[in-house]
């Protein structure tokens, strides 16, 4: 299963504007999530499109306001009833796990400017959707301690393999944008985590790090520009990122050994280090060149001497 993924993983990424970053998240373009250059399939709304009212505008409220709403239905069909009322603190909890993730997609394309959503946002913001309904499930079983639930894996492999389908849309509609990268890049990322919170109650709190490590890159970077910068694309980023959720996912199987579960954990952490170890050094690296470079003589004088 895995194996028939990786392949259709490699085929859809390369309709994605942005490279998978070393994130574990398995569709940004560097470490700190930032946009690619745009590609000639981008189709961002022209000039007479724009703008509050426009129909490209309402189209993104709908959209957005949509998932939302679709999200707090489903938590009220699945879970609402005298449960809740007993006890509501667990339910409400798991509410707001789930809003935190489908609220942050949501936002994502309202913030836009000029506000618009294309296909394969809509196919994304699905996918959040699955992925909140994931963390609500994630938060009910961690509080009743009973650890993760066949739910979660099921709604998890669900959003893990509709990631291969946003970039097909977005190539098929020629709507990819630096924007739907984005929010495809945190909507993998909240997958990760969600899903090594859920490995958390079954193997300890070291999983942790596996979702918190794209997060603590996002942090760096607002004290460390060097780490906003752009990274030329790499295979090797890309095979880990897309393995980070199907080694969780493997790890939170019923069937699966705990020993095992936590071996493929360990080497998915590991290889998760050395990525962002990696890229790391790169940027510094090139910080440092350009600052060698901004340095230099001829630079400072502006042109070579003589001229």
């Amino acid at each position: 299963m895995w194996a028939g993924w990786f392949r259709l993983k490699s085929f859809a990424e390369g309709t994605k504007q942005e490279d998978t970053a070393s994130t574990g998240t398995g569709s940004a373009n560097v470490p700190g999530n930032r946009p690619a250059e745009p590609t000639t399939g981008t189709a961002a709304p022209a000039a007479g499109q724009t703008g509050p009212g426009s129909a490209a505008a309402r189209r993104a409220v709908a959209d957005a306001g949509t998932a939302v709403g679709a999200y707090l239905v489903a938590w009220a069909w699945a879970w609402f009833g005298a449960a809740v009322f007993r006890d509501p603190v667990p339910w409400l909890l798991a509410l707001a796990a789930g809003a935190a993730v489908i609220i942050r997609a949501a936002g994502s394309v309202m913030r836009r400017k000029p506000r618009f959503s294309t296909p394969a946002d809509r196919v994304t913001l699905g996918r959040a959707g699955i992925v909140a309904f994931c963390a609500a499930e994630t938060v009910v079983g961690l509080i009743a301690g009973a650890g993760p639930s066949l739910p979660v894996v099921v709604l998890g492999t669900a959003a893990f393999l509709l990631d291969a389908v946003d970039g097909r849309v977005a190539r098929f509609t020629g709507c990819a944008t630096a924007e739907g990268a984005r929010l495809d890049s945190d909507t993998d990322a909240a997958l990760v985590l969600v899903l090594s919170c859920a490995a958390a109650g079954k193997f300890g709190l070291w999983p942790l790090g596996i979702g918190l490590m794209y997060y603590a890159f996002l942090a760096a970077a607002w004290f460390r520009t060097s780490l906003k910068n752009p990274l030329p694309s790499s295979t090797v980023r890309r095979v880990i990122g897309a393995a980070q959720p199907a080694a969780l996912l493997f790890a939170l199987l019923p069937a699966v050994p705990p020993a095992l579960g936590a071996m493929v954990l360990g080497s998915a952490l590991g290889l998760l280090a050395f990525s962002f170890g990696r890229d790391v050094v790169k940027l510094e690296r090139l910080r440092a060149s350009r600052a060698s470079a901004a340095g230099s003589p001829a630079t400072r004088a502006g042109s070579p001497a003589g001229t």
